[in-house]
């Protein structure tokens, strides 16, 4: 069974997404984040179709402690935040690897 991607924020960042084709998406205004973006969360954690939920790393400030904790800890359906700095390097590995459960950037020669 093939699982999809769900993305969660502003309509500003889901649209590119939606652009490109993601079918699943959660918009919160910015002004409203603080009221809605824990229930769009869950929500969306609930999806049984739902493998990747993509999310700005800004967001998660908006969080309530409950929710940010399981959207920490789940592994499927697995959370990539993108943003200032999240996606650079190790913290995009780690959330690869988390997901798939391998490296794919391992280097061969190690």
């Amino acid at each position: 069974m093939s699982q999809e991607i769900a993305v969660i924020g502003s309509p500003d960042f889901t649209t590119g997404f939606r652009l490109a084709g993601v079918r699943k998406f959660q918009n919160v205004p910015e002004d409203e984040k603080d009221e809605r973006l824990d229930a769009a969360v869950e929500e969306t954690l609930a999806d049984d179709d739902v493998g990747i939920v993509v999310m700005h790393d800004e967001d998660l400030a908006h969080l309530s402690r409950n929710v940010r904790q399981s959207v920490e800890q789940s592994i499927e359906p697995t959370l990539v935040t993108l943003g200032s700095g999240s996606a650079g390097g190790g913290g995009l590995r780690e959330q690869i690897k988390r997901a798939i459960g391998i490296d794919l950037m391992e280097d061969e020669n190690q």
